[in-house]
């Protein structure tokens, strides 16, 4: 196994456990209040630990700002409604909704790119589907407003998939990052102050700083894996967060997840496995990327 994919790998299980540091946070603060917090102890991480051949100082230098403007918005949007997503339905079932991403990836390449699916990658997006249905077994299970935000997420991730692509080799990853950076911090703060605003405790201080610092870990990570490996090889790592979650609801949580729920993120995991392949095959690349979804 090579550094890169080592790397990958590490990087999710940091992500996996801020986003269970973010789960821990619910209840005792607003969603605007850990992602404003989150979003600002991680930004500044990243900032500090910027490559050298990264300059800061012209992130604002753009050459299509609408479509830059477009993805840091989405962005915001989805980090949102991954908060109410974490804070209010298990870890396992999250994941579960937000990893149908690469399959609306492949809807969106019909619908808007007016692009050819084939029957291999029409099974995937059903047999996702149907993974999702066996996780949250709607009729059997009261369906929450939390997997409806992680459906919404999962779009929104799959939007930001599509614009990323398109700004390839156009803009910079500090362009990309600032704005992002830029709407998380003022969507957050302006309704947090609008809401409730309230500081901290010493408890909450250092599950906020365990929350940005490893997400930033994480991101770093994931940059320096594709220093190694290219990131079209490094998509399949993501799912080992099925796994994280899994282990991590079990022992943090004491979220159980059934036989049924089992078999569908095992279903889940497969079908986006089996998208990553099939347009490796045909495209001789993937559509899905380990910066997909947008985070800080």
């Amino acid at each position: 196994m090579n550094n890169g994919i080592l790397l990958a790998l590490l990087a999710y299980a940091v992500y996996s456990w801020s986003d269970a540091a973010v789960k821990a946070l619910g209840g005792g603060l607003s969603i605007f209040e850990i992602g404003f917090y989150a979003a600002l102890i991680s930004s500044v991480c990243i900032i500090a630990t910027t490559p050298r051949d990264e300059n800061w100082l012209h992130f604002w230098r753009m050459k299509r700002p609408w479509a830059v403007q477009a993805r840091a918005l989405s962005g915001s949007v989805a980090s949102v409604f991954s908060i109410i997503a974490f804070t209010s339905i298990p870890l396992a079932e999250v994941y579960a909704l937000v990893f149908l991403a690469p399959l609306f990836v492949t809807l969106l390449s019909l619908f808007v790119l007016k692009e050819h699916v084939g029957p291999w990658r029409w099974f995937a997006v059903v047999a996702g589907f149907a993974g999702v249905l066996l996780v949250v077994q709607p009729g059997f299970r009261e369906v929450q407003f939390g997997h409806l935000a992680a459906l919404f997420v999962a779009l929104l991730a799959a939007i930001s998939v599509t614009l990323m692509r398109s700004l390839s080799g156009q803009e910079t990853r500090t362009t990309m990052l600032g704005f992002l950076m830029l709407y998380v911090l003022l969507f957050n703060g302006v309704a947090m102050l609008a809401t409730t605003a309230n500081l901290p405790t010493p408890g909450q201080a250092a599950i906020l700083l365990f929350t940005g610092v490893f997400s930033a870990a994480g991101n770093i990570l994931l940059l320096r894996a594709t220093r190694f490996t290219p990131a079209n090889q490094l998509a399949p790592t993501h799912y080992s967060q099925i796994v994280w979650a899994v282990v991590i609801g079990a022992l943090i949580f004491g979220e159980q997840p059934d036989a049924v729920s089992i078999v569908g993120l095992a279903i889940i995991a497969g079908s986006g496995l089996l998208t990553i392949a099939r347009e490796r095959i045909r495209l001789g690349t993937v559509r899905w990327n380990p910066f997909g979804r947008n985070r800080l």
